[in-house]
């Protein structure tokens, strides 16, 4: 693996934008699920639904935010191993960030701490508190990893064993495996805490999340298409083959105002490559001009019939 180790004064601003997205991002996550998800036992699915389950099997003997940091970096090392070093720097900032956050958090949810305004178990509107706390706990959930998808990282977590088992089952489509490991999640939570309303309003609130990251990333649309003008579009798409891991269509076009051929780089992508392919286009051309539209509807070799991981 190459590691390029000097950067240009555009490349280092714009790694650190993407690293304050990843860093802002991880913390809202971790401040939602800390303030509204965990104090409620809201099974919403991920590694922080997990750790609630087990928290409630083992009658609380360990910290929740122990078992939270514990099965985060499981599933880090995990991702390591079998995906690799590129998918494991994506999600290295969230993995030692959101342990240590969503545990300084917690301490908010205290009648002694800032007068109690974040112990809403305890407030005067306790009995909608449960609800309010499936809405914003789902805002906050969305919101933090929409942001860390704009700065091209990733929250890891049981998105983790998805990607791991899709390895293995070259057939199977990431985001179905995900959509299975969080029912299956609720369904436990179910089970184990045995009460239906705390489930169906976790189903809400993960809804809820979904939702905010498909508003605040792209809208309603998981799959972006890019048109790409640049006289460097060889290394671009060179670069696009191996960085975003993405194929390309080259065509040419002939410039209205100019009357020049031009050759157009067409490239069909998730939300979570984003930055990556942004990155990229910036590094080689700045003055390249990036044309990105919704795909309504992908299908086809590496694409699931009406789905988009």
């Amino acid at each position: 693996m190459s590691i390029k180790i000097k950067y240009t004064k555009a490349e280092l601003l714009l790694q650190l934008k993407n690293l304050s997205l990843v860093i802002f991002g991880t913390l809202v996550l971790a401040f939602g699920c800390a303030i509204f998800v965990v104090p409620f036992d809201l099974v919403t699915g991920g590694v922080t639904g997990l750790s609630i389950i087990i928290d409630n099997v083992i009658m609380s003997a360990i910290p929740i935010d122990i078992v939270i940091g514990v099965i985060t970096w499981v599933l880090f090392f995990l991702g390591l191993f079998f995906l690799g070093w590129d998918f494991a720097i994506k999600t290295l900032a969230s993995t030692i960030i959101y342990p240590v956050a969503i545990s300084m958090f917690m301490h908010l949810v205290s009648p002694d701490v800032l007068g109690g305004i974040f112990y809403l178990q305890g407030s005067v509107h306790a009995d909608i508190a449960l609800i309010i706390s499936a809405l914003f706990g789902g805002l906050c959930v969305g919101t933090g990893c929409a942001l860390t998808f704009l700065g091209g990282g990733s929250t890891g977590g049981m998105d983790i064993l998805a990607f791991i088992l899709c390895r293995f089952f070259k057939k199977w489509k990431s985001s179905t495996v995900i959509f299975i490991i969080d029912a299956t999640t609720v369904v436990l939570g179910l089970f184990v805490i045995g009460d239906l309303i705390h489930t169906l309003l976790g189903i809400i609130s993960a809804w809820i999340g979904a939702m905010v990251i498909d508003r605040i990333f792209i809208g309603r649309g998981r799959a972006l298409t890019a048109q790409i003008v640049s006289d460097k579009h060889e290394e671009i798409n060179l670069a696009i083959r191996e960085e975003v891991r993405r194929t390309t269509t080259m065509f040419v076009a002939t410039g209205g105002y100019s009357g020049e051929p031009k050759t157009v780089l067409s490239v069909t992508f998730t939300m979570r490559q984003y930055a990556d392919l942004m990155n990229v286009i910036k590094r080689i051309d700045k003055t390249a001009f990036v044309s990105i539209t919704r795909a309504h509807e992908i299908n086809g070799e590496g694409w699931t019939y009406g789905e988009h991981d």
